[in-house]
């Protein structure tokens, strides 16, 4: 990329580029209307200092400028205070109890962040049991194939030592019980085993159908484990103790804080880019700018893999080939059993159920006030498209990083390949950030939505109903575009959501996890 490229990316990326390349849906962000965008004046002075555009009045000018450097002022300023802070320990906790029920064993599927919120509910479930927990095993990952274990990801001496008062843990059962491994269960049935726990079950059903398994045999495993505790109707200590873990028994072992540190020193003193090539006035105004996010970085969770395209029945703009493949995924997958293909493309955008592709959630990001001079790291495993399909997120943001461009491949030799510890380092960064943002939900999104929101973190979370609306409008200038994303995600930047009946307590941590100031 030429430094006149990577100074002005809108300018260099075309119409085809910014748009799905077979329907014309997203607005009208043509060179020839540049001029409308107000979120950044470095794209005006830009502009200008290279002659593309003699229409400019000084006084209107003026006013641009301000106006970005409040936008700028206001985007990168932290949350205010919200009224709420962490709190965790609970103000009535009962004593360990002098004999165990016995032993409790939990399998757990899933990715990264599924894995953490079943570790926090049998860390519950234990308390509520009165049982001693075994380090839970973590099940090799069917899509990924990923077969790390808790002691490889999260410090497993912290983790015991951070519950010690409130709930027994063992790294390994006791000589007598060495039978009762993950191979013992899958060769038939066992007494021991507990495989009908329904999804959020209450803590009566443990107490009438868990307790006298172990009061039997001394010990109970209970496979499948994900999402088996319900989130309402619970004690407080308990509510209270899977914030706990969550929230401070869960940290990531030395070698991934290690390297997820290295990213965030590398992504807050990054080396200066194309200084030498601005003239002292243009030099002057970007530094002007670039004062309000200095030192300071993005964190994009691209969520935009194959799976989550094929499911979400979508149109992505790569015409009837992709179709077809996709549809032949959906059927290999899920047997064609998804809920979405009922529906049209449309009907699915406007409903919000599309997950932002790269180049949407770049005009998301454009509209929000981030521009070229923002330092943006992209987390994410995999792209479905792979590199061409971030090609133009590139272009719109040239300073974007990621795990590969920022450390070398002897610094990340402990977790290359391995899904669970690279989301590790991505969840890592991802809290050190002074901004998040998540291109559609899942486990990961509401993870580290919650987490942030119980440290008052700024997190943006796209609404993606107004996004799918806006990307269908065929005739939407750039300043309609930007008025209606900034209006629409004033109250979406982290702001405390109160849980209500029914939801997770991972994804809303008030009030569980956290009292009035």
């Amino acid at each position: 990329m030429t430094d006149e490229a990577a100074q002005h990316p809108l300018e260099s990326v075309s119409e085809s580029s910014i748009r799905r390349p077979s329907r014309a849906s997203v607005p009208n962000l043509l060179p020839q209307s540049l001029h409308a965008i107000g979120s950044s004046f470095a794209f005006h002075v830009l502009r200008m200092e290279c002659s593309k555009t003699k229409a400019f009045d000084s006084t209107k000018g003026g006013l641009q400028r301000q106006t970005s450097l409040r936008q700028q002022y206001e985007l990168w300023s932290p949350l205010a205070n919200h009224g709420w802070k962490p709190c965790v320990e609970s103000t009535n906790i009962p004593s360990l109890p002098k004999k165990s029920q016995g032993y409790i064993q939990v399998f757990l599927d899933g990715g990264l962040n599924q894995q953490r919120m079943g570790i926090c509910d049998a860390v519950a479930v234990a308390k509520i049991l009165n049982a001693t927990l075994v380090i839970p095993h973590l099940e090799v990952n069917p899509v990924w194939q990923d077969s790390s274990s808790f002691t490889d990801i999260f410090d497993v001496d912290h983790f015991i030592n951070v519950l010690r008062n409130e709930v027994s843990i063992i790294k390994d059962l006791p000589g007598e019980y060495s039978w009762s491994t993950r191979e013992y269960y899958a060769t038939g049935i066992r007494a021991t085993r507990i495989k009908t726990a329904p999804v959020h079950a209450s803590a009566n059903w443990y107490l009438d159908n868990v307790l006298p398994v172990l009061q039997s045999y001394g010990i109970a495993a209970i496979a499948p484990f994900s999402h088996r505790l319900a989130f309402d109707n619970l004690p407080e200590n308990i509510q209270r103790l899977r914030c706990k873990v969550n929230f401070q028994s869960l940290v990531f072992v030395p070698h991934i804080r290690l390297l997820g540190e290295t990213l965030v020193n590398r992504l807050r003193h990054p080396p200066s880019k194309n200084k030498a090539a601005q003239t002292e006035y243009l030099r002057e105004i970007t530094d002007e700018i670039e004062e309000h996010g200095v030192g300071k970085f993005v964190v994009l969770h691209l969520r935009f893999d194959k799976d989550m395209a094929a499911h979400s029945s979508c149109d992505f703009g790569g015409g009837k080939a992709e179709k077809l493949a996709l549809a032949k995924y959906r059927q290999v997958l899920w047997q064609g059993r998804v809920l979405n293909s009922q529906f049209t493309d449309e009907e699915l955008r406007n409903q919000g159920r599309c997950p932002l592709t790269p180049e949407e959630i770049g005009l998301l990001l454009a509209a929000l006030g981030f521009n070229n001079q923002t330092h943006l790291y992209l987390a994410s495993h995999e792209v479905y498209g792979g590199e061409a399909r971030i090609s133009t997120l590139r272009k719109l943001f040239p300073l974007m990083e990621d795990k590969k461009s920022l450390v070398s491949a002897e610094e990340r030799a402990k977790v290359e390949g391995k899904a669970s510890l690279l989301a590790a380092v991505d969840y890592y960064v991802s809290m050190q950030s002074h901004i998040f943002i998540s291109a559609s939900p899942g486990n990961m999104h509401n993870a580290l939505v919650a987490h942030r929101a119980y440290m008052n973190l700024k997190t943006i979370r796209p609404n993606m109903a107004l996004l799918g609306q806006l990307f269908l409008n065929k005739s939407m200038e750039w300043s309609e575009f930007q008025q209606a994303v900034l209006n629409g995600h004033k109250s979406r930047q982290g702001q405390i959501r109160l849980r209500k009946e029914k939801q997770s307590i991972y994804t809303y941590p008030a009030p569980d996890c956290m009292c009035q100031a």
